[in-house]
């Protein structure tokens, strides 16, 4: 049996405070900054750090609105939003996005009764890739309204992603979605 060697480990997933948070979204260029929410009212981050140096970061929030872009099954008392995924890498997104699915949601989910974890995507900006190769599902779709006070953008079409621990639950809401969206879509006529 061989000894153990005592040193710092390799990679470590820890909470991290909110000024270490914000220092990495804005200089691994986070398209939508930093996180203005402060954190004691309802949220945490966390950092994957690979031999002590932050390269990833996640964090979490309550919901500003009373329910997720109008979805009355996803109320702010039982939703938590993942309103943060960075790295100073992409490829370390996935990383992080999986580490905070596993290890911390749970946490977040024992200690405020959350079912759900939503995020929102920018339909411009991301494929969903990152969400859908995780087991997340697509659970509605979004236009945010007037101008986006951070960048002065027009509103833009987004995407919900959602992550529930069952996934027959997954499942069920990601085919209602689907099938919302495909009835919510204008017939085409014959003639185009």
């Amino acid at each position: 049996m061989g000894r153990a060697l005592l040193i710092d480990p390799l990679v470590s997933f820890d909470l991290i405070g909110e000024a270490d948070l914000n220092r990495c979204l804005v200089e691994w260029g986070h398209q939508m900054g930093p996180l203005n929410r402060p954190l004691q009212y309802g949220g945490g981050a966390h950092g994957l750090r690979h031999n002590g140096e932050l390269v990833a970061v996640t964090s979490w929030s309550t919901l500003i609105r009373e329910n997720c872009a109008g979805m009355n099954y996803l109320p702010r008392d039982t939703t938590t939003e993942l309103s943060r995924v960075c790295a100073i890498r992409p490829d370390l997104c996935r990383v992080a996005l999986r580490m905070w699915r596993e290890f911390a949601l749970p946490s977040i989910r024992d200690a405020r009764g959350h079912e759900w974890a939503v995020s929102y995507q920018d339909a411009h900006l991301h494929s969903g890739d990152l969400y859908r190769f995780d087991g997340w599902v697509k659970l509605g779709a979004f236009r945010s309204g007037g101008h986006d006070p951070r960048t002065g953008r027009r509103g833009r079409t987004g995407f919900v992603w959602g992550w529930h621990p069952d996934k027959v639950e997954r499942l069920r809401r990601s085919k209602v979605a689907a099938r919302a969206a495909t009835e919510s879509k204008p017939e085409e006529s014959e003639n185009g």
